[in-house]
């Protein structure tokens, strides 16, 4: 089920990214909604954010799919679960109340393939709608050419419940709650079957050193970003999104523009998983992993908040998860945009290999 790394990330403003390896990430936004007197967020953002006809209560909504990207049926559809899921965490919004599950089976597969391969993502991606505190009531099967996998996400809130995303202030400070570099990892661990590309790397890396980031990659992939949204609310988080199909980069020009205030994003370090930095070294940064432009799957959440309260989060997200969150940047006073400074420091994670741990 081994398929080169693909994700749509349901964003705004239709791009094209190259996503390395000659694959091609479409990037398209939802239609925009008609302007109504109550507030309506989420135009190119990561869900949409409606105000029910009942009064008091809004609708949190997000769909994502893609195509496979890694050889494990089981992760496979935890990650694409994961995916969908974090669009609504990013907007704070933490009960799910359902979830539809989009599945295409291809064509191409044998009955056999199909009845082993399928069930498989199914009970990925329903364990990890559990683990989510939620289920999956309704969706779609279809046959067509290609595996797809992905889903929906709604969430019913409050208004409280959720933190609209446009509120930096100067001073603040980004924090990011998943290292970089599951493309890199995914498209490394194939290159061991391919000769010509594995070539490229060898000199730099070894096969053990490669599927170990590739394990990495899946873990981080498959992990909720479910207490980050939840602690967005402890430490008055000013605004989020989630990093996916755009990249780090691409993401935080997306969030700076919807921003109150004239600020920018400026970013200094870089969490990437273990080896995968020197490895788009060794390619001459094909992936430009290191401009914050390679494309995420299921990646962290990138929160902004208020500079004496960034650490309490980090330390806190750390002690809930076992899993550490970095902060990578400020903000200052500017013009909306986000830029990755010139030498950003590079932080490998974990920063020391530990024997017989993943992390």
């Amino acid at each position: 089920m081994q398929r080169k790394p693909f994700d749509p990330g349901f964003q705004s403003n239709d791009t094209k990214k190259n996503l390395g390896d000659g694959q091609i990430s479409t990037n398209q936004s939802a239609l925009t909604p008609e302007t109504k007197t109550s507030p309506v967020i989420g135009i190119g953002l990561d869900s949409c954010v409606l105000p029910l006809r009942h009064g008091g209560l809004v609708l949190v909504q997000s769909t994502d799919f893609f195509y496979p990207l890694i050889d494990d049926p089981y992760v496979m559809g935890k990650i694409a679960c994961a995916n969908v899921l974090s669009d609504i965490y990013a907007m704070g919004a933490i009960e799910i109340d359902n979830m539809l599950m989009l599945l295409s089976t291809s064509n191409k597969m044998s009955e056999k393939e199909r009845d082993t391969i399928m069930p498989l993502i199914l009970e990925g991606f329903k364990d990890c709608a559990e683990e989510a505190g939620t289920s999956v009531q309704g969706g779609q099967t279809v046959i067509n050419p290609w595996l797809i996998v992905g889903g929906v996400a709604t969430s019913i809130c409050i208004p409280s419940e959720i933190i609209i995303p446009e509120h930096a202030v100067v001073g603040d400070v980004l924090v990011l709650t998943k290292p970089l570099g599951t493309q890199v990892a995914v498209n490394a661990h194939q290159w061991i079957e391919n000769p010509d590309r594995w070539n490229r790397i060898k000199s730099v890396v070894t096969e053990d050193e490669v599927r170990k980031g590739y394990k990495r990659a899946m873990s981080s992939m498959a992990r909720l970003n479910k207490t980050g949204g939840k602690l967005m609310h402890k430490y008055n988080a000013h605004a989020c999104t989630d990093v996916t199909g755009f990249g780090l980069l691409g993401h935080a020009e997306n969030l700076v523009k919807y921003q109150k205030n004239e600020v920018s994003f400026v970013i200094h370090n870089l969490p990437i998983i273990a080896k995968m930095a020197t490895i788009t070294k060794a390619c001459n940064d094909m992936f430009s992993l290191l401009q914050g432009k390679s494309a995420e799957t299921s990646g962290g959440l990138l929160v902004v908040l208020p500079h004496e309260q960034a650490a309490a989060f980090c330390k806190d997200i750390e002690a809930q998860e076992g899993y550490r969150a970095w902060i990578i940047g400020v903000v200052e006073k500017g013009d909306r945009t986000a830029k990755i400074v010139d030498k950003p420091r590079i932080i490998e994670v974990p920063e020391k290999d530990t024997e017989g741990e993943l992390w």
